[in-house]
């Protein structure tokens, strides 16, 4: 089985724009990702972007970078567009690429996971919430599990429900994805549905097809970037605890 790592990259940003040029301790923010996926067991990795200021900021890392329409509503549609030209990989993981901390053993959990699972169409990650403030927050996406590991829900809203202060039961979803090659082709051509409409979270359209996704626990909590603030954050740790790449 052969593992290709994908981190779509675009340049427009409502909030940051540009933010995969952002210079993070003197390195470009696309360059951390790729170089960090790169530490992993995937069997290689590729920038897919519609911006020739990225593609040329690949290029000069000496990244491999392809280049994809413009007109993709989202990074799964970006995905499944390398998919088609890119057919010998068994299984893509999805790297988001505002995310400059990944740990390679993120990438490396969902491997396993379909090695161990060859029947497995796709997986993410989650990791434990501490606060309620975070469980509170819409912008953190919550999901609830069955005792297999497999999601019942994703929800901005609380989920489940605290009719008792009991924080064993709140988790994070970590927006890192890994599909079988010919599922992400499928569920890309896939009209939005309901669920996946009301909350903005593109994830419930594989739910509410009736297919499984597999969440595995992750203990890291990653700082992904989408406004100054979160810049400096991931500068100031990176300074802090000399991260290298």
């Amino acid at each position: 089985m052969k593992f290709l790592g994908i981190i779509p990259a675009r340049y427009g940003s409502s909030r940051l724009e540009g933010k995969p040029l952002k210079d993070i301790c003197g390195h470009s923010m696309i360059e951390w990702v790729y170089k960090r996926a790169k530490l992993s067991n995937l069997d290689d990795v590729i920038v897919a972007t519609d911006d020739k200021r990225i593609f040329d900021e690949v290029e000069r890392f000496g990244g491999k970078v392809i280049m994809t329409k413009e007109t993709h509503p989202n990074g799964t549609s970006r995905i499944a567009e390398v998919c088609e030209k890119i057919t010998d990989y068994d299984v893509v993981i999805n790297i988001q690429g505002d995310e400059p901390l990944i740990e390679k053993d993120m990438i490396n959990s969902l491997i396993d996971a379909f090695v161990k699972e060859p029947e497995l169409k796709m997986g993410t990650l989650k990791h434990k919430l501490d606060t309620m403030e975070e469980v509170e927050n819409p912008n953190s996406v919550k999901v609830i599990t069955d005792k297999n590991d497999y999601a019942i829900y994703f929800s901005r809203s609380v989920i489940p429900y605290p009719r008792k202060e009991n924080m064993e039961n709140y988790y994070k979803h970590v927006g890192i994805y890994g599909y079988k090659r010919d599922f992400v082709l499928e569920y890309s051509k896939w009209e939005q549905t309901p669920l996946e409409i009301s909350e903005s979270l593109e994830q419930l359209r594989v739910l509410e097809n009736g297919y499984k996704i597999k969440v595995l626990p992750t203990p890291y909590k990653i700082i992904g970037v989408d406004t100054e603030k979160e810049l400096e954050r991931v500068r100031e740790y990176i300074s802090q605890n000399k991260v290298e790449i």
